[in-house]
């Protein structure tokens, strides 16, 4: 649906996919690029090299494609437009990422245990979030 509007990089498309769903939905590269590499074996997009990037295209095949869905189709963002916006979780869990990987490069015995049991705590804390269950350690 994206390549319709334009040819776009890999990059692009995860970009353009975060802001459509107000970074609900942020693919990885993991994700976008196995999936282009589909669509190109089916025929329903090319790619090509632009500056050391690859350039996304919709064949003729795939814009056939897109429109033969079009009104049948579910615009994938669609539920991601009166929604509240996200937190950035992802962000957060990068920067948590990196604070416990400089904590356990440089930090005593200490607070590499203290660091340890914040993790465990975190962890659980999400879980029982999603259980409906007490959202703080403490309780």
């Amino acid at each position: 649906m994206l390549l319709t509007e334009e040819p776009m990089h890999g990059y692009q498309l995860m970009q353009a996919i975060a802001d459509r769903s107000g970074g609900r939905w942020t693919p990885s590269p993991g994700a976008i690029y196995p999936t282009i590499n589909q669509l190109e074996d089916e025929g329903l997009v090319t790619v090509t090299a632009e500056s050391g990037r690859k350039l996304v295209t919709l064949t003729d095949s795939g814009r056939e494609y897109v429109e033969g869905r079009r009104e049948t189709a579910t615009d994938p963002f669609a539920g991601f437009a009166s929604a509240e916006p996200a937190s950035d979780l992802r962000g957060l869990v990068e920067e948590l990422h990196s604070a416990t990987r400089q904590v356990a490069r440089s930090g005593s015995e200490e607070q590499r245990a203290a660091a340890a049991k914040i993790l465990t705590d975190a962890r659980r804390s999400m879980y029982l979030l999603l259980a409906d269950g007490p959202q703080t350690p403490e309780a």
